[in-house]
């Protein structure tokens, strides 16, 4: 008796190999004919895409892969119908208003061409939480987003549907320029996104777009990198309209973390918050590599890390800390935080912004503007080494301000605290603290051996004490000798502006 191992002992070698041949010939012919499409992306086409034809995901992980349902990744095919697919599937399975559906893209590069394809936040049966896309890794998991045109194009939408939604370990490409990656509109439900180790790249009008009346908050970002560049902003709160009652409703988005980020842009503004705010930066490095392409009327050539254009907001809003990061001036052109509010606290804490000190413009950039009032900003420097000035402005010149600025510990590159300043349209008397900073008098000369030492920063000698009683004079110890103030000092018209406290 003949086995089905016997039978395929039997088959020489040549047999093979002219079967390997057929195949081989047939590859080639169909990749000849995948040539000849030329750069039209080819749709693939399984047998049924629809929602209720997927796969049912895992049973234990609720895993639904986009290649169960024909994404091919190859960076050529079309692949919108099956993440249309995907978002669909996950839309219909929400189990008492908890999304049960995770959807995995496995390493790839996937050739998107329609708007909403990967997030269409429209009409869900109702109101759900949860909802997650994992990737393998940054520029493993490719999403390119490439819709007919730009503007007004979006890769996500949120209507005010879904809230916790996580993006996990994928990057995002614009291939169509202006085109924008997320708009997320909001009454009360859309909120709660993460985004942990994504990148984004291409050239956008808006990474991240919010609108609405309320919520929109509590949004972080870990272990990301923002690169491209951004006609708008990658990340802009409070765009008007919507049905707004008025514009301060959109003060209501706030909360949003960024952790250890990997800033790396070529030309636009990182963060813009016309409303809303409650902002922190936790570590990273802040870098804008280029200038934008064209003068704009709103923005001129300029490109803003930090940009808060309107004055008034609830207080509650108005809070920005920014700390442990390391930012590039590599331009007179980049701005690190332009600022307007009329209240609030801007804090900044062991921060470098002179990693281009040696360059010929750094003494004459302006990296830090302030627009400040009598309610403020607070704005305070802790341990920051700061190159180029550093401008404050104010709507009206009548009056004192009072001390809204402090500098605690910090290194002033390029200039002397006297010159460190340049105020528009403000009294410098009172409204700025320096203590125990070190500038330029004290740093410019110490690299050469021979030269003399650095005088001591300049103080104010503290007001003078009622003499002691007879009998305590005694038994006092004697006064702690007071540093007299610099030559001139009392003739300068910024003498109250830098202090010195023990």
């Amino acid at each position: 008796m003949t086995g089905w191992g016997d039978g395929i002992s039997r088959v020489g070698r040549r047999s093979l190999l002219r079967g390997g041949a057929t195949v081989l010939a047939a590859t080639a012919l169909s990749a000849s004919g995948a040539s000849a499409v030329g750069t039209r992306p080819e749709r693939a086409r399984p047998p049924d895409r629809r929602a209720g034809a997927a796969r049912p995901p895992d049973p234990h992980t609720g895993m639904l892969n986009v290649r169960d349902l024909g994404a091919r990744g190859d960076g050529r095919t079309d692949d919108t119908e099956a993440f249309e697919a995907a978002y669909s599937f996950a839309a219909a399975h929400v189990s008492s208003g908890v999304g049960r559906v995770v959807v995995e893209i496995p390493a790839g590069d996937y050739l998107i061409t329609r708007p909403h394809a990967l997030l269409n936040g429209t009409a869900p049966p109702r109101p759900a939480s949860g909802l997650r896309f994992c990737g393998t890794g940054k520029r493993m998991t490719s999403l390119v987003f490439r819709p007919e045109t730009g503007p007004d194009s979006y890769l996500c939408r949120n209507q005010d549907a879904w809230s916790n939604i996580s993006f996990e370990r994928m990057q995002f490409r614009s291939a169509t320029p202006g085109a924008s990656f997320f708009r997320s509109y909001s009454t009360g439900q859309a909120q709660d996104y993460r985004f942990s180790e994504c990148e984004w790249m291409g050239e956008w009008e808006y990474g991240l777009a919010l609108d609405g009346t309320d919520t929109n908050s509590e949004m972080r970002w870990e272990a990301c990198r923002v690169g491209g560049s951004y006609r708008r902003a990658f990340l802009y709160s409070g765009m008007t309209g919507g049905g707004q009652t008025e514009p301060n409703d959109q003060d209501q988005f706030l909360n949003y973390w960024f952790t250890d980020m990997k800033v790396e842009y070529e030309w636009g503004n990182f963060l813009e918050f016309p409303y809303g705010g409650s902002i922190t930066c936790r570590g990273g490095s802040y870098i804008i590599t280029g200038r934008r392409p064209r003068s704009t009327p709103e923005y001129g050539t300029t490109s803003t890390f930090f940009r808060f254009p309107v004055p008034q907001h609830h207080d509650s809003v108005q809070r920005f800390h920014a700390q442990d990061i390391r930012f590039e001036v590599r331009d007179p052109d980049v701005v690190v935080i332009d600022c307007t509010w009329n209240g609030g606290t801007v804090h900044f804490s062991d921060c470098d912004d002179t990693g281009f000190a040696h360059k010929d413009f750094s003494a004459d950039v302006r990296p830090h503007r302030y627009t400040v009032g009598p309610r403020g900003p607070l704005i305070r420097y802790d341990s920051c080494q700061l190159v180029g000035h550093h401008t404050y402005r104010s709507p009206s010149s009548r009056g004192t301000l009072p001390s809204v600025a402090r500098y605690d510990m910090c290194l002033l590159r390029s200039h002397t605290a006297r010159d460190f300043l340049i105020a528009d349209g403000v009294r410098p008397a009172g409204f700025v603290r320096f203590v125990d900073c070190i500038d330029t008098r004290n740093t410019s000369d110490s690299s050469r051996p021979d030269s003399p030492a650095a005088p001591p920063p300049c103080v104010t000698p503290p007001p003078a004490s009622a003499p002691a009683p007879a009998d305590a004079r005694a038994t006092a110890e004697p006064p702690t000798p007071v540093q007299p103030p610099c030559p001139g000092q009392d003739d300068s018209p910024v003498k109250e502006t830098i202090t010195r406290e023990r």
